[in-house]
């Protein structure tokens, strides 16, 4: 059998960028404290534990003044930052520049939707810690959607600014700016008011992660069966695997090489194996090993 990792498979830049970072510091002093998984991937989560980073969530900051904190790549409310500096915590800040980025954006539609009674609206999972950090620019005031069914939330008669979470999927994206679009056309036609600009739609999606959908496409089609390893909280993982399924019926979503079942590569004659922006590439190939083990390669 022919077994294959996707050569584009991996760590985002931001994803790298946190974890160099704490490799850096555990390397230097043995021990640091990571608010949150500092990926979605238990494997590599555990990996640095053995290392010395200790997660923590945020209601253990109060107990850590003096100490290093490190903030992953999803980013982190202003609330954070503040309570840092009155501890004396040292934050070595991780926070991919896409999503930085993104804070600052909606930082800059909010204060305008301030002076015009209008509101911010982002479309992402609730809890999330990018989204997290992202409702924080508004104070906690902005209006979070998952699907069509939460646009009830929004007051149509006010003006609207949305953007999305960096690592939600393009098309529900569109569709969401479309459903907007038009009840805020059936809106106009009941001659509400509404100026050129009441409604605007930031391009907000991580760029790593439109091209990685159709880049899976390609690959996805070249092989009999597709293992997609990802985390079982990875947004990303979730929303590349649901992609790699419609174009690949035989796709299976694992988090680890236990999870293999010689049953799915019954008939098959290739193997295709990717993963998420979260996915360590050293895992992806501990699934090749066992995969290897189970049903040998084609001579």
């Amino acid at each position: 059998m022919d077994i294959r990792i996707d050569d584009n498979a991996g760590y985002c830049f931001g994803v790298v960028k946190a974890i160099g970072a704490a490799e850096d510091e555990l390397s230097r002093n043995g021990s640091l404290y990571c608010l949150g998984d500092i990926v979605h991937n238990s494997a590599e989560v555990e990996r640095l534990r053995r290392l010395g980073l200790v997660v923590i969530d945020h209601s253990r900051l109060s107990s850590l003044p003096g100490s290093k904190v490190l903030i992953r790549a999803h980013g982190e409310p202003p609330e954070t930052y503040r309570t840092a500096q009155q501890l004396g915590i040292q934050l070595i800040d991780a926070t991919c520049p896409i999503v930085l980025a993104l804070q600052q954006r909606i930082r800059k539609g909010y204060d305008e939707m301030q002076r015009v009674g209008g509101q911010i609206v982002i479309f992402g999972k609730p809890g999330h810690a990018e989204v997290v950090g992202l409702t924080g620019q508004t104070g906690g005031s902005a209006i979070i959607v998952s699907n069509p069914s939460d646009l009830d939330a929004i007051d149509f008669s006010r003006p609207i600014r949305l953007f999305s979470q960096t690592t939600k999927s393009r098309e529900e994206y569109q569709q969401l700016i479309d459903n907007i679009t038009e009840k805020l056309s059936h809106l106009a036609n009941q001659a509400i008011k509404q100026s050129s600009n009441h409604f605007v739609a930031y391009d907000t999606i991580c760029k790593r992660v439109a091209n990685r959908a159709r880049e899976l496409e390609g690959f996805a089609r070249s092989v009999d069966v597709l293992l997609f390893v990802a985390g079982a909280n990875s947004s990303n993982g979730h929303y590349l695997f649901e992609y790699c399924r419609k174009v690949q019926p035989r796709t299976h979503l694992i988090s680890d090489a236990a999870a293999l079942q010689p049953s799915w590569f019954d008939g098959a004659s290739s193997v295709g194996i990717s993963g998420a922006t979260s996915t360590p590439r050293w895992l992806m190939e501990q699934v090749r090993l066992q995969l290897l083990s189970l049903i040998p390669p084609v001579a």
